[in-house]
């Protein structure tokens, strides 16, 4: 079960490295306002939300799954992981930077999936997000891809 919850699972968000995070100017308000509200939309259920944030022709690339593409399969990806009761999303930005009008953002994410026997764990991955600056001024996630973390001590 975890593993199917890790494959519905797909966050672009934004961050930095070593001492603290590191934003690029111009990029890095609206890149965490969108996270934010990727992550309120989320945990409230709401995939029609999170699937806005993307461009027309984004594309999620889950880990063990087929790619899904445009904003009407992403909304069902993101819906298909709500209603399997993926739930708490917490992002944590590390990196973003920002040539012309792409951006990319690395950063953890943090998230409760069912687990065997009806009980709940948290999970914890790594992801990639490019953020596309559209003509209308609005940052909009384009690609999307992330991986589980390992275990502490692994």
């Amino acid at each position: 079960m975890r593993q199917a919850a890790l494959a519905l699972l797909a966050i672009g968000i934004v961050g930095g490295s070593g001492a603290g995070p590191v934003w690029a100017e111009g990029a890095r308000e609206a890149i965490a306002a969108a996270d934010r509200t990727f992550a309120e939309a989320f945990n409230h259920g709401d995939a029609a939300t999170v699937a806005k944030l993307y461009t027309t022709d984004a594309a999620v690339l889950p880990p063990g799954d087929p790619r899904v593409d445009g904003r009407e399969g992403i909304q069902d990806y993101w819906q298909a992981a709500i209603d399997a009761g993926v739930k708490d999303l917490a992002l944590s930005p590390e990196e973003v930077s920002e040539t012309g009008d792409l951006a990319y953002e690395v950063g953890t994410l943090a998230l409760t999936v069912p687990g065997d026997e009806g009980n709940e764990e948290t999970v914890t991955a790594k992801y990639v997000a490019v953020w596309y600056h559209d003509p209308d001024g609005t940052w909009r996630l384009h690609r999307d891809i992330w991986n589980e973390s390992p275990a502490e001590g692994e």
